[in-house]
């Protein structure tokens, strides 16, 4: 199927869709903060409304609530299903009184990329599919509301409901930040664990008399951050808190360790390395306790997946969208825990852009019209 007709569409939406993609960012939802994601959601549903699209909705008691979005409902053919989450990670007010802002190459803010360019895209596409008159099959829009903690705060119900609504797609397009030359079709899983240490406290004069939590978090850092090894396991300890104060030997001290690795393998080996760890007395007179914070599997090559991705490079070959390779990728995303479920997924269908989880994040602005056309593209020709 010829796509040029779509993309003309697509083309012509850029300007709404630059100042659809500020509005949501400017409404900062950090993963904690319901008010701010719901928020987020209910820009969505208004929009849809307004199409006369079915938006349906998972209530939430903590996380925000999660959306699907349906376009042409009572179609028969088999659904393609769009994704992305709508929560952020850092807290209201970080990016300034005006979070969002543009120069004549990118757009700046709080999920600009991650991953709102790419909910963006997928409303855009959507609403090109539309004027273009495409009644073919149903196209769903999930909104999910608490990714970035690896949906923690809904003991992964987020993602239950993310797969009854698409268990019967033909594809999944996930649409974290993408990249020019190809998909995602791994990623690393993710085991978070928290060390809670305690230990025997003393004034500083007499420091010989105590026993350092602090000083035995230090010992297990040192040992945890040296598995640094991209094609094995890599460990990151990136929050440490403890002690009373600075002329006290800490009784307490409390570190969390982001364990990423390849495979289910890899995963019972970074089990051992954190309970050996944990297990391990460096000064005598402290004890520490080890808990699992949250896990997130792999996205492994399955073969669906690889056989999505030879359908999609087609029809970007066809459609003058240019070849694409497979890319392997280093972070996690929901797309592994539904491949894992048995959909056919692929990841990396949002804006390009860099520096996420940073202040300056960003995306660049002619990849909402990328994004787009590749989620639009998949969409009209897929069989």
């Amino acid at each position: 199927m010829n796509c040029e007709r779509l993309f003309e569409i697509i083309e012509s939406l850029n300007d709404e869709y630059i100042e659809f993609l500020t509005d949501i960012c400017t409404i900062e939802s950090p993963t904690d903060y319901k008010e701010g994601v719901d928020s987020v959601g209910r820009y969505f549903a208004d929009k849809a409304a307004e199409k006369g699209w079915l938006v349906e909705v998972q209530k939430q008691p903590v996380s925000g609530d999660v959306l699907c979005i349906t376009m042409n409902p009572e179609a028969k053919g088999a659904a393609v299903c769009f994704s992305g989450h709508m929560d952020t990670v850092h807290p209201v007010g970080s990016f300034g009184e005006v979070p969002v802002h543009c120069d004549e190459e990118k757009i700046y803010g709080p999920g600009v990329n991650d991953c709102k360019g790419g909910l963006a895209a997928s409303f855009m596409a959507m609403d090109a599919l539309e004027k273009c008159g495409f009644k073919d099959r149903p196209i769903k829009l999930i909104l999910q509301s608490d990714e970035e903690n690896g949906s923690r705060n809904s003991k992964k119900t987020t993602v239950g409901y993310m797969y009854e609504k698409a268990k019967d797609c033909v594809a999944f397009l996930n649409t974290e930040p993408g990249r020019r030359n190809g998909h995602i079709v791994s990623m690393k899983g993710i085991c978070k664990f928290r060390f809670e240490i305690t230990g025997k406290a003393a004034h500083s004069c007499a420091c010989y008399n105590g026993a350092s939590a602090i000083c035995e978090a230090a010992q297990k850092i040192i040992r945890l951050e040296q598995y640094k090894d991209p094609e094995y396991i890599t460990c990151n300890c990136g929050l440490i808190e403890g002690g009373s104060a600075e002329n006290t030997v800490a009784e307490n001290c409390t570190f969390t360790a982001d364990f990423r690795f390849h495979s289910e393998e890899e995963k019972a080996e970074v089990m051992k390395i954190a309970e050996e760890i944990a297990a391990t007395t460096f000064v005598d007179g402290t004890a520490c306790t080890l808990t699992l914070a949250s896990s997130r599997c792999a996205m492994t090559k399955t073969r669906q997946n690889m056989e999505l991705f030879e359908k999609v490079r087609k029809i970007y070959v066809d459609n003058g969208l240019g070849d694409i390779e497979k890319i392997d990728s280093m972070g996690a995303a929901d797309s592994s825990d539904l491949t894992q479920m048995g959909l056919p997924c692929l990841e990396g269908f949002g804006t390009i852009g860099g520096d996420i989880h940073k202040l300056s994040e960003f995306a660049y602005l002619d990849s909402l019209v990328l994004s787009a056309k590749r989620l639009a593209s998949v969409a009209y020709c897929i069989d």
